[in-house]
């Protein structure tokens, strides 16, 4: 044991430690952090794959689904594991990967009865949900318990990510207050995804959520990056907070998580 690491902890993060921006102090805290993932499918995949990797000390995660062979075009975690829980695979690859991460699962839908108990407990969320309805109430429970919360998305050969940082930006409804008619936006078994696309953003989203619990850098706290990957192209949109915002404006009509604000949402490509 050298200070708070073993050795195999100083060979493991070395290159974590030599960054004047990390340093002993920043990996400590990255071991003492405790991150959830809502979905352990296309984004979610690539974050669980590097947060573990950076020995974030907890990972949460939250999936009801189980792993397909249609899945491993892009969610490379879950290989050899078909028919096998999301969960589960997803823990038995953070543990083959790094035992410094504990790894806790839900093999549960969020839903409004739970997230708020779910999310409590951790640092920040990540959100690799797959429609649209579990995407407002992850951005609406975040809100209300300000939690800090990273949204990503794709569809096709598209995708784009944002911070949300609760009192201090805008959320996700300040950018689309309501969810699109069901049917317009088609899921992703109906227009597809390129398979490395969720690798692109989710690995957005990681970066963000180490630069968070750091305390380094700029983080996307009111600004949207959109990533086109058939032009090779990255696009910043600025996003204003929004008054009139109904969960986080100045008069706010949504004040609790009630189950009838997210019973329509349609599908995207999410966790694909």
């Amino acid at each position: 044991m050298i200070g708070d690491f073993t050795e195999e902890q100083i060979q493991r993060y070395s290159r974590h430690i030599i960054l004047q921006e990390v340093g002993g102090t920043g990996q400590q805290k990255l071991l003492s952090s405790k991150v959830l993932c809502i979905g352990a499918g296309g984004l979610g995949s690539p974050v669980i794959q590097y947060l573990a990797a950076a020995g974030v000390g907890t990972i949460g995660i939250v999936d009801d689904d189980i792993v397909d062979i249609s899945n491993l075009q892009r969610q490379v975690i879950h290989a050899g594991n078909v028919s096998m829980p999301k969960v589960e695979s997803a823990q038995r690859y953070v543990e083959n990967l790094n035992p410094d991460v504990k790894v806790i699962t839900y093999n549960e839908r969020i839903s409004p009865d739970n997230i708020l108990d779910i999310i409590k407990d951790y640092d920040i969320v990540v959100d690799g949900s797959d429609n649209f309805a579990t995407r407002y109430l992850v951005n609406d429970a975040c809100v209300l318990a300000k939690k800090p919360l990273s949204h990503g998305s794709i569809f096709r050969f598209e995708g784009h990510v944002m911070t949300i940082l609760p009192d201090e930006g805008p959320c996700y409804r300040c950018l689309f207050e309501h969810a699109p008619p069901a049917g317009m936006v088609p899921s992703c078994q109906e227009a597809g995804v390129l398979g490395v696309l969720p690798g692109v953003i989710g690995t957005m989203q990681a970066t963000e959520v180490i630069k968070y619990l750091l305390g380094v850098g700029d983080l996307l706290k009111g600004r949207l990056v959109f990533y086109d990957a058939l032009n090779m192209s990255f696009d910043e949109i600025k996003v204003r907070r929004d008054p009139t915002c109904p969960v986080c404006g100045e008069s706010p009509s949504i004040t609790d998580i009630v189950n009838e604000n997210y019973l329509h949402g349609n599908g995207v490509c999410s966790i694909g």
